[in-house]
């Protein structure tokens, strides 16, 4: 689900990271879908290098996968043509680098954290690039086994991973339009349905999960794993795969461990402690069994196990086997005698939150009569009459059709209109949650580039003060600078609290 204003953040972005040339090929390869080189020197009107060497910098940062497909006929000579797809997704998560490292630095030491900063700072890099940048600034030069001892953790939990192929062959082309035909009023929330595409080439390039999270052994060298007469590496290039071989971050598991904390925290604040226990519990001990960033359901589970896994946590040892029961229950999770098994509707749970996060908007946005009418109708999932919303919320009859009115026009609710006769009609209203959810993320996307804007300006309006040594920061100067730091703190607040919603409707 990508929308316009998700596709002039995603370009905002790349700007800011990496300049107008390889921003405007970016553009295009986001706007178009999948393009061949010469397609994109057409387009972006630069020359072939200029357009090289920007997706050179794109490939070196995630946000562009090359791929290769037959032109698709039969006749002799048909030659494989290379294109590229823009990583819409890996373009956002930019946003959430210090998500990542704050996880990581929960669970593992500093260096691991610092090991990882690089990689989401200089994007694919090899063992020994890893060690050359650990030991800039150092007197002494940073050990390879250190460095590798610390890719090694990192792979344990999957925060790190192998490039995965840099050219997958895809039997045929998927071309889709890069928009849809819409009627005047959703205009402004068109879709660019590119997703299929991207997994289809995604799932093409991605590598076997033995050889994805690991690291090659002293004898591993090619891809067929052959070994000089001696045991020692084949050399290819010059180089072992030990050194050849290129690592980046893996945005899809900390995706999955937002998702798990997002689902707690909802669970935690919509029901209560021992609820929220219950599920974590649950979710940390199939992690290993998680495949899938979006799971629907969580791995079934017997009641024994669930409550052994609860009893190791420090409120789970205040909670008895009737209690973690009823938590179960509270869940969604119907008794089973018989299976004596329980499984978790996380889908659910993100509907509820999603439907939280859309009711919130709208109090804040149109007041609590809205607020009101348009829960009744997120509730009701049906299409009920003008009057009868405006008895069941116990809003005012002359005003709810105001306030209707207004959040049809705002594309909040759906509304149809049923003739009785030449002279009597009655105005029917629903929210259509499919719709409804596209164009709040949209909204989303808008706010976060006003935000990201507002930050960069308010950046440029005092960059001289970020040149000043801070031991010269006094008098006027500090009061200027208090002002900028605030102004950033709460820009850069605002912009992380917008990203998690951002995620609730779109990564989860």
């Amino acid at each position: 689900m990508v929308t316009q204003n998700g596709i002039k953040f995603a370009v905002h972005l790349i700007t800011n990271h990496f300049g107008n040339l390889v921003s405007k090929v970016c553009e295009n390869l986001l706007k178009r879908g999948p393009l061949s080189l010469e397609k994109l020197v057409k387009f972006t009107e630069l020359t072939k290098e200029q357009v090289k060497n920007s997706l050179l910098v794109l490939v070196q940062h995630n946000c562009v996968q090359a791929f290769t497909f037959d032109e698709g006929d039969d006749r002799e000579g048909a030659k494989a043509i290379t294109e590229y797809v823009a990583l819409f997704d890996n373009i956002i998560h930019r946003l959430r680098f210090p998500k990542f490292l704050e996880i990581v630095s929960q669970e593992l030491d500093d260096e691991c954290v610092e090991l990882l900063e690089g990689l989401l700072r200089d994007g694919r890099l090899t063992l020994k690039q890893m060690v050359d940048r650990a030991s800039q600034g150092k007197e002494n030069p940073v050990a390879m086994d250190f460095v590798q001892e610390n890719l090694r953790k990192l792979l344990a939990v999957r925060y790190v991973e192998r490039c995965p192929d840099p050219e997958p062959f895809v039997s045929k082309p998927v071309k889709e339009e890069t928009t849809r035909k819409r009627g005047a009023k959703s205009a402004k929330t068109d879709v660019v349905p590119r997703q299929t595409m991207e997994q289809l080439i995604m799932e093409a390039a991605v590598l076997g999960e033995g050889i994805r999270f690991s690291l090659p052994s002293n004898t591993e060298s090619n891809a067929d794993g052959e070994t000089n007469a001696d045991g020692s590496p084949m050399i290819i290039d010059g180089t072992s795969q030990a050194e050849s071989t290129l690592w980046r971050a893996n945005f899809e598991e900390f995706i999955r461990r937002l998702r798990r904390k997002a689902l707690i925290e909802n669970v935690r604040a919509r029901l209560d402690d021992g609820a929220a226990v219950i599920l974590s519990a649950i979710l940390e001990s199939t992690k290993t069994a998680e495949k899938k960033v979006k799971m629907e359901n969580s791995v079934p589970m017997s009641l024994d196990t669930i409550f052994t896994e609860v009893m190791k946590t420090e409120f789970g040892r205040t909670m008895t086997i009737d209690r973690v029961r009823a938590s179960l229950i509270q869940l969604g999770c119907p008794s089973r005698m018989l299976e004596d098994s329980y499984s978790i509707d996380l889908k659910n749970v993100l509907e509820l939150a999603r439907n939280e996060e859309v009711e919130s908007i709208v109090l804040k946005r149109y007041g609590k009569d809205a607020y009101r009418i348009f829960r009744l109708l997120s509730k009701a999932g049906r299409l009920l009459e003008t009057d009868k919303i405006a008895d069941s919320t116990f809003v005012e009859k002359k005003d709810a059709p105001k306030i209707l009115s207004r959040l049809w026009t705002d594309n909040y609710l759906h509304m149809e209109k049923l003739a009785l006769s030449t002279t009597k009609s009655f105005l029917l209203w629903k929210v259509n949650n499919p719709v409804l959810r596209v164009h709040v993320l949209d909204e989303m996307y808008h706010a976060a580039l006003n935000l990201s804007l507002r930050m960069a300006f308010e950046q440029e309006k005092d960059e001289e003060l970020l040149t000043i040594p801070k031991d010269k920061i006094v008098g006027p100067i500090q009061k200027r600078y208090k002002r900028l730091r605030n102004v950033w703190l709460l820009l850069g607040s605002s912009l992380m609290k917008l990203d998690d919603a951002l995620m609730l409707f779109h990564d989860f």
